[in-house]
């Protein structure tokens, strides 16, 4: 009996096994993420290009990868520029999660960290990064803003050096989806900007 109440179905549940429709909705919305991600990468190679990024950063090409079980739900990751080393990592990496938001994250640790903290301490300074986040862990792989960071502020230009990893988020809310190419460009760019030759 115990075995069969663990597997039964609620009245809610029930309704969404037996209604393909919302599932079909949710594989094409997340297409439509992938087509978004792929015009992006479009962009920011076309931007990296033009605004004279160290071409050491640029070799490998942008990968656009999507999965289901981000906490438990579906996700859809582009990085570019992507370097990720054991010791040093720079990346840019614009995320989709569903449920959540888009965001746009500036990835630093070890020798990139300490080649571009200075940049980054000017950006804080000049509140340029207003309205982004920062880290407060050192859990590299966590993209839950909402859990691992907080807005930034001038007083953290004084802990850029301090810190073994620095990740820098820009959100776009799911509610603006049509505004969410703009958001993400824009955001993008200022990274850019934080790490050209």
């Amino acid at each position: 009996m115990q075995e069969q109440a663990n597997v039964s179905l609620s009245a809610v549940e029930l309704q969404l096994v037996t209604d393909p429709g919302w599932i079909l909705t949710k594989n094409g919305i997340i297409e439509k993420v992938y087509h978004l991600f792929g015009i992006l990468s479009a962009s920011y190679v076309t931007m990296a290009n033009k605004l004279a990024v160290p071409e050491e950063l640029l070799q490998v090409p942008p990968k656009i990868s999507r999965g289901e079980q981000y906490k438990g739900l579906p996700y859809v990751m582009l990085d570019y520029p992507r370097c990720f080393g054991k010791e040093d990592v720079l990346a840019i990496r614009t995320f989709f999660w569903w449920g959540h938001y888009f965001s746009c994250t500036l990835h630093l640790k070890g020798s990139y960290l300490n080649q571009y903290a200075g940049t980054v301490e000017k950006a804080i300074s000049n509140g340029e990064l207003q309205g982004f986040y920062i880290n407060t862990s050192d859990e590299e792989w966590n993209h839950d803003v909402d859990e691992s960071m907080r807005p930034v502020t001038t007083a953290d230009k004084n802990r850029i050096v301090q810190e073994d990893l620095i990740k820098i988020s820009g959100i776009c809310p799911l509610q603006q989806w049509n505004d969410a190419a703009d958001t993400l460009n824009k955001q993008f760019e200022l990274y850019l900007r934080l790490i050209k030759s």
